[in-house]
């Protein structure tokens, strides 16, 4: 073992030998291997420096040829420049030289049309004064002749006037919703009459007032409001609502119509139509007068079949329901309704209130033309009876005071209790009331007529049946009597078929000249209701023509009995 260790010795003592040459060896090789890199280095830096030289000469070349190619190019560019902006100069100079004579021609212009417009201020002025003078002229004339005044109201088109309910064609609906009738100015109606291969033709209808469909109300009412004055100065009034059936005559009477319910709302006042606007008028003229020298009543009636029934008229237990009466002539010839009840009202409110309980009696039926069609002819009758005072030489007090305290006496000798007991009867006995022995109370009796008329019909349009076609029958009838009365009084005729409908019976005194009469004509614009639109017109052109005489006035006082 001994021997064995000496000889590894010797065997590792050489082996160290090995290595520490080996390891004097390596240090060379890396001293070598850094002496090769550093070589590598520097030929590396040689070629990239060689490299870089080269491309610098070749871009400083390139930019050289360029920057000659950019000079002459902004030299092109800046001539092309100078000419561009001497032709642009030039342009200028020429447009604010054109400027200027526009500017001139302007000034004249303006100086022109500033004198037409004076002109046309003029002639539009001299225009109006002219058009009032021949209203007035024409009122004038309409006064003395007697004649009926006629307006004409055309209401827009509607959701219903389309074909609905009928079996025809897309383009007959078309045609059906095309609007041929028009307002050509506020007293001309055009017309546009077309039938399947005819050429159309235009018909123009004159009437005293033509009101189109964007026309309110209150225009309407601008309109009728001057024949209230007339009324409380001794004349009667009559204004009637004429038209097809749903053209628009209950709304033009009354106003908007709530939905089942015939009821006419009274917050609505823009909406409102002509029966509660001239109560609220005819009050507010009453306002101004003295107090106590007026009272109003109020009657309801509906011709339904041609029967009258009273829409005021009560029960034993106060209820209101429809009482048939009767319309007569008395020995002056004027027409009356016995037992016709007229209940005393001192506001527009009381009276919209016994109208509104009227309305709720009148009948009504659905059609195919119209939801809420009437079925009867609607007639409220507004009387005045102003209390004026006369002595035994029959001179009227005029003074104010005076008046004053002869209305004082005089509402003790009319109580109002004695008023409400003659609700019963129209007529009534008449004598002088002495009055400390020598004054006598009179009374003036003046009748406001509001007739709201059943629309006609085409049976074949409106598809009634049963007891409504019944009805349309006697709408029907009794608006063709109206018409041959109007024809007989047009024409003169010694008689005058009166009789022929309750409805013309009841509105003689009207019709006859005991009244100024209004008839406003309602059509509709669409192609669908032509042939009932000219019938209308053309019941409007009739009644403008007929002369009734000088309306009288209620110059001689009716005396009043008193208790």
């Amino acid at each position: 073992k001994e021997e064995r260790i000496v000889v590894l010795e010797t065997e590792n003592a050489a082996l160290h030998l090995k290595l520490a040459e080996y390891q004097v060896l390596a240090g060379r090789s890396t001293k070598e291997v850094l002496q090769l890199y550093a070589a590598h280095g520097q030929q590396m830096k040689l070629q990239r420096s060689s490299v870089v030289t080269q491309l610098h000469g070749a871009i400083k070349k390139k930019l050289k040829q360029d920057l000659k190619s950019l000079h002459s190019l902004a030299l092109e560019l800046s001539k092309d420049f100078q000419r561009q902006s001497k032709t642009c100069l030039y342009q200028i100079l020429a447009a604010v030289q054109g400027i200027q004579l526009q500017n001139e021609a302007m000034r004249m212009f303006q100086i022109k049309a500033f004198d037409l417009e004076q002109s046309l201020q003029e002639v539009t002025e001299r225009y109006e004064k002219e058009k009032q003078k021949r209203k007035a002229l024409h009122n004038s004339l309409v006064e003395l002749r007697g004649n009926i005044r006629v307006h004409c109201r055309i209401r827009p088109l509607l959701p219903f006037d389309d074909a609905a309910g009928h079996s025809v064609s897309q383009d007959r609906q078309r045609n059906f919703s095309e609007k041929v009738a028009h307002a050509a100015d506020d007293e001309t109606v055009l017309v546009k009459c077309s039938r399947p291969g005819h050429a159309s033709v235009n018909k123009t209808f004159q009437f005293e007032r033509v009101y189109n469909d964007l026309e309110s109300q209150d225009a309407v009412f601008a309109d009728v409001a001057p024949l209230l004055t007339s009324l409380l100065d001794g004349y009667n009034v009559c204004i009637m609502a004429y038209g097809q059936t749903g053209s628009g005559k209950t709304y033009t009477m009354l106003g908007p119509q709530l939905e089942g319910n015939l009821a006419f709302s009274i917050e609505e006042e823009s909406e409102l139509g002509i029966i509660p606007r001239a109560t609220q008028e005819v009050f507010r003229l009453i306002s101004e007068k003295p107090p106590g020298s007026y009272w109003v009543e109020v009657s309801v009636v509906e011709v339904y079949n041609n029967e009258i029934f009273d829409l005021l008229a009560k029960d034993s237990y106060g209820r209101v329901f429809g009482v048939k009466r009767d319309v007569v002539t008395t020995r002056e010839g004027k027409s009356d309704v016995p037992l016709l009840t007229h209940e005393t009202v001192e506001n527009a409110s009381e009276f919209l209130h016994l109208v509104n309980k009227g309305l709720q009696l009148r009948v009504t039926h659905p059609t195919l033309v119209h939801a809420h069609s009437s079925r009867s002819h609607l007639v409220v009758t507004l009387t005045i009876t102003t209390v004026v005072f006369a002595d035994n030489f029959g001179t009227l007090w005029e003074d104010e005071q005076t008046s004053q305290r002869l209305n004082k006496e005089a509402s003790c000798t009319f109580p109002q209790k004695m008023r409400d007991s003659k609700s019963t009867s129209s007529s009534r006995a008449s004598s002088p009331v002495q009055l400390e022995g020598t004054e006598k109370v009179k009374q003036v009796k003046t009748s406001l007529q509001l007739v709201d008329l059943a629309g006609s019909e085409c049976v074949g349009m409106s598809g009634v049946t049963g007891a409504a076609l019944r009805e349309t029958s006697f709408i029907n009838r009794s608006l063709c009597a109206l018409a041959d009365v109007l024809g007989a009084i047009a024409e003169q005729r010694a008689h005058i078929p009166y009789r022929n409908s309750k409805l013309t019976h009841l509105l003689q005194d009207s019709l006859g000249g005991d009244a100024k009469l209004l008839v406003m004509l309602c059509i509709s614009p669409g192609q669908k209701y032509l042939t009932e639109s000219m019938q209308s017109l053309g019941f409007g052109t009739r009644a403008r023509q007929v002369q009734r005489g000088q309306v009288k006035k209620k110059n001689f006082p009716v005396l009043s009995k008193a208790k």
